[in-house]
């Protein structure tokens, strides 16, 4: 591996460790169905976002919202000290990516065969406070002046 590249993968590694994030592999739910709930909570805060989740009549809602509750437990890891009510996090990304697909077969008329695709997904969340981001934004501007 060159210097560069160590360099860069060791930066990434240590921006990692500030980020609290949680993963769903393999969701047996069809990616475009996930996406309509993921877009639901996209950038609002986490209270209302379990909230939503919460109510939501969506099959796929009740896993994403386990899935928060595991991220603001990461967050909660990774932050010791601080107090979730002080910090007013906000689900800073969500994204969910298409998994592996089951083929099954569907019998025809004449003969024939139909494939079933029986789709799972991949959701990842990363939450973040709002305080945290305006103080570095707060810094980084007091240094160029």
């Amino acid at each position: 591996m060159g210097a560069r590249k160590r360099l860069r993968a060791e930066a990434i590694k240590e921006a990692r460790k500030t980020v609290a994030m949680a993963k769903l592999n393999n969701c047996p739910t069809s990616p475009r169905k996930m996406r309509l709930v993921a877009d639901m909570i996209r950038g609002v805060e986490v209270e209302k976002a379990l909230f939503m989740l919460k109510h939501s009549g969506k099959e796929a809602s009740g896993r994403l919202e386990k899935l928060v509750l595991s991220a603001l437990n990461n967050w909660e890891q990774k932050n010791e000290g601080e107090r979730i009510e002080d910090a007013s996090l906000y689900i800073k990304e969500i994204f969910v990516d298409s998994a592996r697909m089951l083929k099954r077969i569907q019998p025809a008329p004449q003969g024939r065969a139909h494939r079933i695709r029986k789709r799972s997904n991949h959701v990842t969340v990363i939450v973040d406070s709002k305080n945290t981001a305006g103080e570095e934004e707060v810094t980084a501007n007091e240094s160029n002046s």
